[in-house]
């Protein structure tokens, strides 16, 4: 085995489906590629949208398709005392700050500042409750958040931050400015993603991240949070989206149906067509096998 670990971590909102597959099976073969481990995490830290038993079906779903994980399957809903930790960190580190803020009033402010915004765009946080503008000012604390500006002091981090993708090349975002103080807890008592991933991924030794492209605008924020918590950066591949015949991404959210896996090669054919893969006629492991070589090819394993 070489250094390489990478991960396929499906949230239980809903069964795989094809965009899942994609993504999966991507994960999968650069692992394979680059005779490394893969695993598998269950992303459950929403529980409220988590459905019954489908953390336990995505499993018999991947395991069908031959993408089994190389490790015990972590779960995030049991990891809530390694988040709380990290928090405390970075609370002590004074780059965490309670806010009281409600979207009503993040989109009150925005309006008052004058601050523009497309529609479907994610509000950008004013800093209303940073301690440099005042902290809570008798606000109840509802959530946590990442103090963007004296975390880049403390550190000298730039504005900009720059990382290259492996397949998108150069890239780069102003956090502060197009993001804002991110969400580490949420109001209702529950882990934001941003902070569970980057947890999970330092501990579980992931040293690569090969997900979808709709998940490459969070790359910034979660590298921000591996440079406050000393955690190493992770290679990024950001896979293209699978989209629907309404030209959508395929979600749960839109919702995709649930994998068809009568016949397990099918699939894996259709997903690996979507990678630019070459079809596979053979058994289903001698299919991944000629698919991992495939890769190799595509994607160069990195170094």
């Amino acid at each position: 085995m070489s250094g390489y670990r990478g991960r396929f971590a499906p949230s239980p909102t809903g069964l795989l489906h094809a965009g899942s597959l994609v993504a999966a099976l991507a994960s999968w073969l650069d692992a394979r590629a680059h005779s490394g481990v893969w695993l598998v995490r269950i992303e459950d830290v929403d529980l409220p949208r988590c459905l019954p038993g489908a953390a336990d079906q995505i499993l018999r779903q991947l395991a069908t398709c031959g993408l089994v994980s190389d490790e015990p399957v972590l779960r995030q809903s049991d990891r809530g005392a390694a988040y709380q930790a990290a928090l405390d960190r970075l609370i002590e580190k004074h780059w965490a700050y309670p806010c009281g803020c409600t979207r009503k009033d993040i989109a009150q402010a925005l309006l008052e500042s004058g601050a523009q915004r497309e529609r479907h765009e994610e509000l950008v946080y004013p800093g209303r409750c940073r301690p440099a503008n005042g902290g809570l000012q008798g606000r109840l604390a509802r959530a946590w958040r990442l103090d963007i500006a004296a975390l880049s002091a403390d550190l000298g981090l730039p504005a900009t931050l720059h990382w290259s993708d492996r397949r998108l090349g150069a890239q780069q975002q102003e956090v502060g400015a197009q993001v804002g103080d991110f969400v580490l807890k949420r109001a209702d008592g529950l882990w934001a993603y941003q902070l569970a991933v980057v947890v999970d991924d330092a501990e579980q030794g992931i040293t690569d991240i090969v997900r979808g492209q709709d998940l490459a605008d969070n790359s910034a924020r979660q590298i921000l949070l591996q440079q406050a918590l000393g955690y190493p950066r992770p290679r990024y591949l950001h896979t293209a989206l699978v989209c629907g015949a309404n030209g959508e991404k395929l979600s749960k959210q839109n919702g995709a149906a649930a994998l068809d896996l009568s016949d397990p090669l099918a699939a894996l054919n259709a997903a690996a067509q979507r990678l630019g893969l070459p079809p596979q006629a053979d058994n289903l492991a001698d299919a991944l096998a000629g698919w991992t070589r495939a890769w190799a090819n595509l994607y160069n394993p990195a170094p």
